[in-house]
């Protein structure tokens, strides 16, 4: 018994639908991993929040940078994302560390204004890095989560040529009219800097 063959417009569609997927393969947003190419520290997730929660910039060219400012959420890692793709939020952060294992996600590009501090001034010339966990909860300051921060901050501080001091790594408690209290009297200012400076 001969098998059918498939009729000629069966073929013609086929070979035509996988023409029209050609292009769509090529361009950079199909290619796996295109992601990681959104990302300043290449050993971070992009997860980006939502435009409506930071200012499109051009920095340094618009706004000088010149300092890093640590934050300490109040909240869950995988609550703190939700956060900052929350349209009706208006809050975010360069980046979040995760507490267990020291995981950095940037939310949002360096060359953009987040609105991280509570004081514009501050957010124009600032990095910021939000950190898992609680002011009053030392637990979630873990060992990786001081490491890779540290890392992060010192390759930000090298690249944007910040210096790796006190002066220009803030808590959020520093900057001028805030109410936040983070990182909190738990937050090892010693050994974070000494970390940066080793990193």
């Amino acid at each position: 018994m001969e098998r059918a063959r498939p009729s000629t417009s069966r073929r013609r569609f086929l070979k035509g639908a996988a023409l029209a997927a050609v292009p769509y393969a090529l361009l950079p947003e199909a290619r796996a991993g295109a992601q990681d190419q959104d990302v300043d520290y290449p050993a971070a997730e992009w997860q980006p929040a939502s435009r409506s929660n930071y200012t499109v910039s051009d920095r340094p060219v618009s706004y000088p940078l010149d300092c890093v400012i640590i934050h300490v959420t109040q909240e869950t890692y995988a609550k703190t994302l939700a956060i900052f793709q929350n349209p009706e939020k208006k809050v975010t952060a360069h980046y979040l560390v995760r507490s267990a294992d020291g995981h950095v996600a940037q939310c949002v590009r360096e060359a953009d204004i987040a609105w991280h501090a509570g004081n514009w001034d501050y957010n124009t010339r600032s990095i910021g890095i939000e950190h898992e966990g609680w002011v009053d909860r030392p637990a979630y300051f873990t060992d990786a989560l001081y490491e890779q921060s540290a890392r992060l901050t010192a390759t930000i501080c090298a690249r944007l040529d910040i210096p790796k001091d006190r002066d220009h790594i803030i808590g959020h408690y520093e900057v001028p009219g805030t109410d936040h209290t983070d990182p909190g009297p738990h937050w090892d200012w010693t050994r974070y800097i000494e970390l940066v400076n080793l990193a």
